[in-house]
């Protein structure tokens, strides 16, 4: 496989699961490394610089949910977490630790590789090349996906990004909550689209109870309100 590929990360303590998902997703263009529980996880994460990361929830021990709430800490890789849990706030609650993405178990293998395609390809449209951003002392490079103060970069997951990116875009104009959710190909969840703008308002806004920038527009849905 060509170092070009990107480089996954997948940790699940069901080693038969395990073995067919670093099968067929080196079949479809990936390098993977496995893990069997979040100590292996962090030895490989030391180790080596991953794309991406596919971890499961109910792992004995430290749980996926502790590992990327630990992970979010000094890290913005990507984190699509496998989950059996079926109710919407449990997975709510994976996306407040700092999930990118979830998908229930059991799943189609398609299906994870569309989703994991889909993080990866977060990313400000080629049309946004040279432009930025500016709000309270903030600079939001739209084609490199990057924000920073004062010269220092502001880490900010794939998710985040592309939430501020599509904001950007349309700087000054509301965009619906349902808009938002198709432009981050998240199968029409508005509420994920709520959890990452209270996630990115906590790293932006001096008060995010009262947002200066990022505004809500009651009944429509988001609005990036620049200097």
């Amino acid at each position: 496989m060509s170092e070009s590929e990107p480089h996954l990360l997948v940790v699940d303590d069901d080693a038969r699961l395990r073995g067919l998902l670093q099968r067929y997703l080196s079949d479809n263009g990936f390098r993977v490394t496995t893990a069997g529980d979040a100590g292996e996880a962090r030895a490989s994460l030391a180790s080596f610089a991953f794309d991406l990361v596919v971890l499961d929830v109910m792992m004995p021990g430290e749980n996926g949910l502790d590992l990327t709430r630990a992970l979010r800490r000094d890290s913005e890789v990507p984190v699509l977490l496998l989950t059996a849990m079926a109710e919407p706030e449990d997975r709510i609650n994976g996306l407040e630790q700092g999930a990118d993405d979830f998908l229930a178990k059991p799943f189609e293998p398609r299906e994870l590789v569309l989703r994991i395609r889909n993080i990866l390809q977060r990313r400000p449209a080629s049309a946004a090349e040279g432009r930025e951003i500016r709000f309270g002392g903030f600079r939001f490079d739209l084609a490199r996906g990057e924000l920073s103060r004062g010269g220092d970069l502001v880490r900010l997951t794939a998710a985040e990004a592309g939430l501020l990116a599509s904001l950007a875009q349309r700087a000054g104009q509301p965009v619906s909550r349902e808009e938002l959710a198709e432009l981050m190909q998240l199968s029409g969840n508005v509420r994920t689209v709520d959890v990452q703008m209270t996630r990115l308002r906590r790293k932006i806004e001096r008060d995010p109870r009262f947002p200066r920038y990022l505004q809500t527009v009651r009944g429509t849905g988001y609005a990036l309100r620049p200097d």
